[in-house]
């Protein structure tokens, strides 16, 4: 801890957090050092990939280019976030494996937390709309068919 730390408080997940942080300390980072949070992916850390991607009171967001200090008073929610407080998938996370929608797993969050966004704002998307939506997410592996059909049935659910 240095003298120039700035406090910060946050609900995460439903739970009230509070810290002291470097000014610099970005969300991300925060998520996962200061929360244990781990399932918010770091990848390219320049805000491209989405790997990161949270919901910001209820806004996607790549938490690699928020700083911790930004999200005071904020509601924060993570891929942990989102399932069920037995550890049931969510809607999005079930279609996602039902649709074969992931393989190696390292963007998943930044798609369900995005998914879980666009499903918000728009509750019956259609493929392009969805595309569009998914843009900014990154896969390597799975071609992006089975994260849409993955997005079509999660909205049949």
């Amino acid at each position: 801890m240095h003298d120039d730390d700035i406090a910060v408080t946050m609900n995460v997940n439903g739970e009230r957090r509070r810290a002291r942080v470097e000014a610099r300390l970005t969300l991300a980072d925060f998520l996962r050092e200061e929360c244990a949070l781990t399932g918010t992916h770091l990848g390219c850390e320049h805000g491209v990939c989405g790997a990161c991607t949270v919901l910001l009171d209820g806004d996607a967001v790549r938490s690699c280019l928020v700083f911790a200090v930004q999200a005071e008073g904020a509601r924060v929610t993570t891929v942990e976030g989102l399932g069920g407080p037995d550890g049931a998938l969510s809607p999005v996370q079930d279609a996602l494996r039902a649709e074969h929608g992931l393989q190696c797993g390292f963007c998943t969050p930044g798609f369900v937390v995005s998914i879980t966004a666009l499903l918000a704002e728009n509750p019956n998307p259609n493929d392009q709309e969805v595309r569009e939506a998914l843009s900014g997410n990154i896969c390597r592996c799975t071609g992006y068919q089975g994260i849409v059909k993955a997005v079509q049935r999660a909205v049949s659910s």
